[in-house]
Parts: C-alpha cells; sequence; structure tokens
C-alpha cells in the first residue's frame, strides 16, 4: 500500500522494526487472546508549553483461549520503542518468550507482534509495552486544554483524555474494543503542584525516582471495564464536595476562577445517583465519583467509570447568567452521564452496532431522573415531545439509518452517535415502558442489569429479559414476544403514518400503516416496512388521556407484510377521536376529512384543553407535516393552527413553531413573504400580549414552563417586529451599554438575553456588535458565552459577517474549536449571512475538514443551516456537483452529505408543490 509506505518515509522511518502491512485484515481484533489486568504508568509534562507530551509503559496479562504466533492489539500515533518490549509466560513454567518483529495495519489501527514461541491456549502471559507521544490539539485521546489564570493573565495547561469510541489506543497500546473488558491498575507521574484523577481513588502517592518535585499517584484497581471508560487528568482545578448517605466520595471539578459555578452540578448530581441505585435495584458499584468541567471538549460529557468529563456549558451553572433552559441542559447531561454509568458502564454492548442500547437507555432514563428530582420542570414532556420532533423530521428521510445499524470501521462509529441513536433509541423505550407499565419494564430492566453486569449484551439479550417480565406482570398477551415488536422498531429505518377512516355509520375505522417519507418522488409502492404499533386512542366522549396502554395492535405478517386493522365500537359522527395518547408511540395520524374538521371544531371553538397538551402538539406537527407532503391540503392545516391564539401552553407552541420556522426559512426568500409576515404577527400578538411581552415578569411566573413559553415568544415576537417588542430589546440593551462596569452588571432580564442582544445587533450599528463582542471575549462562563456567540451573527451588515465568519476559524482567535460551529450556524441562518456562509463553506472546504479533523462531528454541523435554505433546483444541482468534487473534504460524513442533499430536494419540491397554496391559505386569513 504506497500511501503508508510514504507515510512511514515521511516519518524517517519512525517505526523502524514495523515490517509491512500485515496479512489480517478483519475489522474485529482476533479472539485467541483475551486480556486479564491492565498495569497503566504514565508520566505527564506539562511544565514546558513548547513540549506537551507523556511517556509510560503498559503491562498487560493475557490469557491465551488458543495456541497463536502472534499478538494484535491496537495502537495509533505512538512511539514504540521496540528493543524494550518484553513477553514472557506466567504460568506453567515461568519462562521469558520474546517478540521477533512486529507489522501494522492503519486501517484498523493494528498494531502485530510476533512472538519467538507460541503462545499456548490455557496459559497467562505479561507484555510490556513503552509508549510515549505529544499531547495532542485534537481533543481526543489523551490531550492538551488551557484556560486564562484571570489573576496573573498566564496560560495554564491540563491534560486529560476521551477515549470512546475508539482513542485508548492513541493513548497507550490496548485491546481497544467494548468487548474486551479487563481491571485497570493506573499510576500517573506529575509535577507534585499538579492534581492527578483518574476513575478509582488514590491509593498511593510517593516521590518520583529520578525527577526532582515529580510525584508518582497509583489508583485502586478498577472493576473490569472497557478500554473506551478508562480516564485520567493532570490538572490544576478546585473541587466541590459533595455529601451522599452512605455512599459513593463525590466531587466536582472546575477551574478555580469557575468552581462558584459547581453548586447546581454538585448538589444535583448525587440525588440522581441515588435516584439511578432505587431504579436499577442496584448500588453504584465504585467508592467515589468525580464529574469534571473541560475548557476544550468535543463530545457534550463522556461518562468514563468514576471520572465523568463535561464541556463547561453542560456541567457549569451561574445563576447570574444562565438561564432556565441552561440550568435544565445542565441537569439533563448530569443525568444521562450518572445513568450511563449502569447502562453502558456496568452493563456494555458487545459492539457498536448497539450503541443504541447505551445512548438511548442513558437519554431515556436520564428523563425519568430529571423528571423525580425537579417535577415542577415538566421536563419529561417536554423531552418527549423535542425527541419526537426531532426524529419526525430526520427519520423520514430515505438516507436515515436503522437504530441498530452493523458497523465495520471507525469512521461509521462516530458517525452513530447520532439523533436517531439517542432521541429514536429513547423514544422506542418509552414506548415500551408505556405499553408494559411500570412492574413489568422496571423489573426486566434490573433482571436485565443483574444478569450482566461486568460483562456485554446486545439487543436481545435485553429483549429476552424484558419478555420474561411483560409475560411474568401479563403486560403482553403470551402469543407476544418483545424481539418481534422492537426489532420493527430498531432494526429497520423509519416510521409509518398510520391512515385511519372511519366509517361512521358501522361506527369502525379501517387502518393501515406505510413509511412516512419527506421526499415525494418516492412512489407509494416503494414506502414499505411494517411496524409493530400499540394503538391507544380517546374519543370526544371519553376524553381519557391518562391510559396510554394499547386497546389493540397493528401486527405485521410472518414475511413482515402490513396487515390491515379494523377498530369497532367507535362514537357515531357527531365526535372525534385520536389516536396515539400522549403521543406514546412514533408514529403520525392522518384521519379523514371529516374528522379533521371535528377536531379543528373542538380546537377552535370548543373546550380545547381537555385535549391533553401533548396531543394538541401532536395535532399541530401531523397537519404541517401531512400537507407539506401533500397527503393533506394547508387549507386544513391552517385552519387547525389558528386556535394557537387561544392556547397558552408551550408544547403546542413549540411544536407550531418548529414547522413555521421551515416553511418561514423558505418563504422568506420569495415576494410572498409580506403575508407570511403579516400572518406571523397575527398568530402571535394575543400570546406576546398574554404574556406581557418582554418586560421582566419571570419572578412572578409560577409554572416553570411558562418561562421557556415566554423565552420562546419573545424570540419569535422580535424577528416578527410584534407590537413594541424590538423597541424594548434595544432600550435593554443600551441600559447595558450604559453600564460603568458592564462585565459585572447586565440589567437585561436573563431568559430574555438571547432575543435582546440578537435584536439590538440586528438594528445596530458597528459600535452595538464590538461592545459584545469585547463582553465575549471577556466572559467566565460558557452559557453567557454561546448565547453572545450566537447574537454576534445576527448583524446584516455583511463586511461584519464576513470578518465573523473568519474570527471563527481562527485558531488564534477567542472562539475555541468546540464552539466554532455556533458561530458558523449563526451567520448562516441569518438571511444575509445565508449566502455568504454558503460561498465561505464551499471556498474553505479543505481547510475547513482539516480544521475539525479527526472530530468530524462537528463539521457535520455546519451543513443543516445549508441544507434548510437552499430552495431552487439550481442551486441544489451546484451543492451536489460541489460535494462531488470535494470528496476528499467530507470523508466520514457520507451520511450527514447525503441527509443535507436529501433535505435541499425536499424544499424544492415543497416549493414548487405547496408554496401557491400556502400563500392562497394564509391570505384567506387575514
Amino acid at each position: 500500500m504506497k500511501w503508508f509506505l510514504l507515510f512511514v518515509l515521511a516519518l524517517g522511518l519512525g517505526l523502524a522494526t514495523a515490517d509491512s502491512e500485515t496479512g489480517y485484515n478483519y475489522y474485529r481484533l482476533p479472539t485467541a487472546l483475551r486480556p486479564q489486568k491492565y498495569h497503566l504508568r504514565i508520566l505527564t509534562n506539562l511544565e514546558n508549553p513548547e513540549e506537551l507530551k507523556f511517556a509510560g509503559s503498559v503491562k498487560i496479562i493475557i490469557k491465551a483461549l488458543e495456541n497463536t504466533k502472534n499478538i494484535t492489539l491496537h495502537s495509533k500515533n505512538l512511539t514504540i520503542d521496540e528493543s524494550q518490549i518484553t513477553l514472557r509466560q506466567l504460568s506453567g513454567e515461568k519462562k521469558d518468550n520474546c517478540v521477533s518483529s512486529t507489522s501494522v495495519n492503519t486501517i484498523h489501527d493494528f498494531y502485530i507482534l510476533n512472538t519467538c514461541q507460541e503462545l499456548l491456549a490455557g496459559n497467562d502471559y505479561e507484555l510490556s509495552i513503552p509508549f510515549a507521544a505529544e499531547l495532542n490539539r485534537k481533543l481526543e485521546g489523551y490531550y492538551r486544554s488551557s484556560y486564562k489564570d484571570p489573576v496573573d493573565n498566564v496560560t495554564r495547561w491540563l491534560s486529560v483524555t476521551q477515549f470512546e469510541p475508539a482513542s485508548a489506543r492513541l493513548a497507550f497500546p490496548c485491546f481497544d474494543e467494548p468487548d474486551f473488558k479487563a481491571p485497570f491498575v493506573v499510576t500517573l507521574g506529575y509535577h507534585k503542584k499538579y492534581t492527578g484523577l483518574s476513575n478509582m481513588p488514590v491509593k498511593e502517592t510517593k516521590p518520583h525516582e529520578s525527577l526532582a518535585d515529580y510525584i508518582w499517584c497509583e489508583f485502586q484497581e478498577s472493576v473490569p471495564m472497557s478500554t473506551y471508560l478508562v480516564a485520567y487528568s493532570v490538572n490544576d482545578f478546585s473541587h466541590k464536595p459533595s455529601t451522599l448517605p452512605n455512599g459513593a466520595l463525590f466531587r466536582t471539578w472546575a477551574r478555580p476562577n469557575a468552581i462558584d459555578q459547581c453548586d447546581f452540578a454538585s448538589e444535583f448530581g448525587p440525588k440522581v445517583l441515588q435516584y439511578y441505585e432505587e431504579f436499577f435495584g442496584i448500588k453504584f458499584p465504585l467508592p467515589k465519583i468525580d464529574q469534571i468541567a473541560l475548557p476544550d471538549f468535543s463530545a457534550g460529557a463522556m461518562e468514563n467509570w468514576g471520572l465523568v468529563t463535561y464541556r463547561e456549558i453542560a456541567l457549569l451553572f451561574s445563576a447570574a447568567h444562565s438561564s432556565l433552559a441552561d440550568k435544565q441542559r445542565v441537569a439533563s447531561v448530569v443525568a444521562h452521564e450518572l445513568a450511563h454509568q449502569w447502562f453502558g458502564n456496568l452493563v456494555t454492548m458487545k459492539w457498536w452496532t448497539d450503541l443504541w442500547l447505551n445512548e438511548g437507555f442513558a437519554t431515556y432514563v436520564a428523563s425519568l431522573g430529571v423528571e423525580n428530582i425537579h417535577p415542577e420542570w415538566r421536563s419529561m414532556q417536554q423531552e418527549s415531545l423535542s425527541n419526537l420532533l426531532t426524529i419526525f423530521r430526520r427519520d423520514s428521510l430515505e438516507s436515515s439509518h436503522p437504530i441498530s445499524r452493523p458497523i465495520e470501521m471507525v469512521s461509521e462509529i462516530s458517525e452513530s452517535f447520532d439523533q436517531i441513536s439517542y432521541q429514536k433509541g429513547s423514544t422506542v423505550l418509552r414506548m415500551m415502558h408505556m405499553f408494559l407499565g411500570e412492574e413489568s419494564f422496571r423489573s426486566g430492566l434490573q433482571s436485565y442489569l443483574q444478569k450482566y453486569s461486568y460483562k456485554n449484551a446486545e439487543q436481545d439479550n435485553l429483549w429476552e429479559s424484558l419478555t420474561e417480565a411483560a409475560h411474568k406482570y401479563r403486560a403482553l398477551p403470551k402469543s407476544y414476544d418483545i424481539k418481534s415488536i422492537m426489532d420493527s422498531w430498531t432494526l429497520q429505518t423509519g416510521y409509518p403514518v398510520i391512515n385511519v377512516t372511519r366509517d361512521y355509520s358501522a361506527r369502525t375505522a379501517k387502518l393501515n400503516q406505510q413509511r412516512y417519507l419527506l421526499n415525494t418522488q418516492i412512489a407509494r409502492a416503494d414506502r414499505n416496512g411494517c411496524w409493530w404499533v400499540p394503538l391507544s386512542y380517546t374519543t370526544q366522549g371519553e376524553q381519557d388521556f391518562n391510559n396510554t396502554a394499547p386497546k389493540a395492535w397493528m401486527e405485521c405478517g410472518k414475511s413482515g407484510e402490513t396487515l390491515p386493522k379494523t377498530i369497532q365500537d367507535l362514537p357515531g359522527a357527531d365526535q372525534w377521536v385520536i389516536f396515539n395518547t400522549q403521543l406514546s408511540t412514533l408514529y403520525k395520524v392522518n384521519y379523514d376529512a371529516k374528522n379533521w374538521k371535528l377536531l379543528i371544531e373542538t380546537l377552535t371553538n370548543g373546550d380545547f384543553e381537555r385535549i391533553h397538551v401533548i396531543n394538541r402538539a401532536q395535532l399541530i406537527d401531523d397537519a404541517l407535516y401531512l400537507a407539506w407532503t401533500g397527503e393533506q391540503d394547508y387549507e386544513i392545516a391552517m385552519r387547525l393552527i389558528e386556535y394557537l391564539q387561544r392556547e397558552r401552553e408551550y408544547l403546542p407552541w413549540k411544536s407550531a413553531f418548529e414547522n413555521l420556522k421551515r416553511v418561514g426559512r423558505i418563504v422568506r426568500q420569495t415576494p410572498d413573504f409580506e403575508f407570511f409576515k403579516r400572518y406571523m404577527k397575527k398568530l402571535i400578538s394575543p400570546i406576546y400580549e398574554h404574556l406581557n411581552g418582554i418586560n421582566d415578569t419571570f419572578t412572578a411566573i409560577q409554572q416553570q414552563d411558562q418561562v421557556l413559553l415566554k423565552t420562546m415568544v419573545v424570540n419569535w415576537a422580535c424577528q416578527y417586529q410584534v407590537s413594541d417588542c424590538v423597541p424594548l430589546a434595544q432600550n435593554y440593551y443600551r441600559q447595558w451599554q450604559a453600564e460603568p462596569n458592564p462585565d459585572e452588571k447586565n440589567p437585561v432580564p436573563i431568559n430574555v438575553r438571547s432575543t435582546v442582544y440578537c435584536t439590538a445587533i440586528k438594528h445596530g450599528n458597528d459600535a452595538d456588535w464590538e461592545f459584545l463582542w469585547t463582553r465575549y471575549k471577556r466572559s467566565n462562563v460558557a452559557a453567557e458565552k454561546r448565547t453572545i456567540l450566537t447574537a454576534l451573527g445576527c448583524s446584516r451588515e455583511v463586511w461584519l459577517l464576513q470578518r465573523y465568519l473568519e474570527l471563527t476559524f481562527d485558531p488564534k482567535d477567542a472562539i475555541r474549536k468546540q464552539d466554532s460551529m455556533w458561530a458558523f450556524q449563526a451567520v448562516a441562518f441569518n438571511e444575509v449571512g445565508f449566502l455568504l456562509a454558503k460561498k465561505y463553506f464551499m471556498d474553505n472546504v479543505d481547510f475547513i475538514y482539516k480544521f475539525y479533523h479527526p472530530i468530524t462531528k462537528d463539521m457535520s454541523r455546519l451543513l443543516s443551516p445549508l441544507s434548510e435554505q437552499v430552495i431552487t433546483l439550481s442551486e441544489f444541482d451546484e451543492f451536489k456537483d460541489f460535494v462531488n468534487k470535494s470528496r476528499q473534504s467530507f470523508k466520514g460524513l457520507e451520511q450527514a452529505v447525503q441527509q443535507t442533499l436529501e433535505i435541499m430536494l425536499t424544499n424544492v419540491q415543497w416549493k414548487e408543490r405547496n408554496y401557491h397554496q400556502m400563500s392562497r391559505s394564509i391570505q384567506q386569513l387575514l
């Protein structure tokens, strides 16, 4: 393989003894050997900023399960002095073996050690390998981070790990697959002015044998765990301890000048940990747990066992600077990571195919945890709806993928950390919880966790445990099993739309299902798939929205074909029916015209609040989607959402705004935008006035979700210049500018800051922009920094936006790499900035790819604002050609690119098919 040989030559034959590419080319490690224990020693140098590096050795105790002449493990970008590698037999007659030669496989990161004598099945061996590398800047493996000490304006360095999914191999040679669990003994060497942290508590520290002022810190042996969960850090952080009655030691760490922002997480964390101990019926198995906020971090957070790492925005909360939405995000992320301590850490998926077992579960169980501790937030409803809205969008694309999907390359693993694994995974688990009921669900989970503790499992193992529980508690008929039902949701892409056609005289309804797709060019006959659907429904007379248990099922035939269903005993022609109570299952519903009319009548003139708030959100979302794809006409959809002038709850408005935002981004590029603007003003004015506009009434609001409603409505009101929204926002901003010390005192109400900043920048001048940019550079709070980054993109000055795009990707500037996408998105979602951002992206795609590499996921997030606003065939063709010509710069982003192109295509279709119809419907309502 020429590329590899050139690479070796370029390194000056740095891998002197690496023979050649190996013959073994399967993507999984051979199974002849199992690691029994790792002894890991690492010396980290943070003293000299010019030479931030680490060196160490790993001693792996290995059991041979079959005879073999080589040891194949993972290693990547490590300098290994092969003359120092040792191998000896531990069992039977203890004797030395050795490594005769090595080779590498760069595709799968294999490091192959050919042994002098054959390793024999049943024996244990000790392999010792030295290694060294630079602490990299790539935010993966063992990497560097830094922050500015405000007192002496000096840069402080720290080191930390991020190994999931496959980056432990960048830090030390290891069997880097989730199924190779083993205990770890970690020893860190560092200058004594720092703190060392790892998964386990400290066992002992002693002075370094030769380096003055350096120490070795040895940690207790860990429980058996996968390599991706190993973690360590050397830093000079402060911490805040929490008390856990007779439980693990709990500490929250941050840089010293942010420790005052740890109060909320250090109080919430232990509570949710205790909730999980009760919910799962298993104590947290480690003696301590640390959570640490890192200035540079690529993911949102990482569940390393006993040492959970976070972006600052995901762990730190400042009452003076962070909104309620920021606080809820911290709670949600902390709950997610701590749920992983059971789902993921204690029981781990066998291979990345079932990543969703980790992520879907942690997402769903986290929402149970947050709901339990902060019921006043009503976050369970919010998160469930938010997940459903996300998946209704993402999974209506032909280019989506199943929850559980085969994985053969490391790059494919990273692409799986997406909305399907998290939000769809969580949504189908919620569905299962609702059709099984509390007892069966919890009992099935507990037996699964007990059975596979410290082991690895596949989704079928979970289905077995839940089927047993379901039959035991009679939650499912004996002829049903969880596997048949759930495989239809996890092994096939998409979700169904169920068409409900009522026969009003016979009082029945005929139901049939087919896959719902946004792309209307796909023929009905090609919309295959069959889902096992639990059917819950209620009627106008009954209005029982609390019962989410299925009254019937839509089943699939033996070979996966759809079977129609008839529902009996429905009410007469004067009453509506609503299917899918509380949106307990992931499907859309299209009714016959009469049923829609009955629903619209109740919403616009009747007692609409008796329809459950989630079902009101569902009706809005279904009507607008079905109108988008032409299964319904816009007249029905627009008449339905007219009722919003009466609506005072958060969820239906969220559902409406999500849909109207997409339409607005298309229509604002057309002559008929004036009608859309007038329509939006008419729709928003009543709720804006009801909530007392942008005035600071937040302290008087009793219900927490009304705070979120007001925050959202004010944002839309200023965008569409409703009432006094814009002048009042500008007024708040001027008050702030007039403060003698604006970094210390900010009179703008916290929950409307994002709207006030954006509005002031949009309607303001260069000085307004510079004022906010200065605040960004001086801010110490991650949530505030993100709010400002987004607002800076609201300008309408082309030169400012162009300069901002360049600042965004300037490694020397104030914006950290992990935050750059927020700035880019802000410019690209701005109607003036869209064309600038698209051109900047297309002109600089190679540079941008290198900027993010290897964390290409962040680059994929730059595509969404582009995909939402391309609306003509010529723009679509131009972007398609660009992608084809730039393939090298989209490696590892294949899925994101496909989805981007498909969304662009559906926008083009919408504009051709619906634009005039929608515009007419709106003009009739004005």
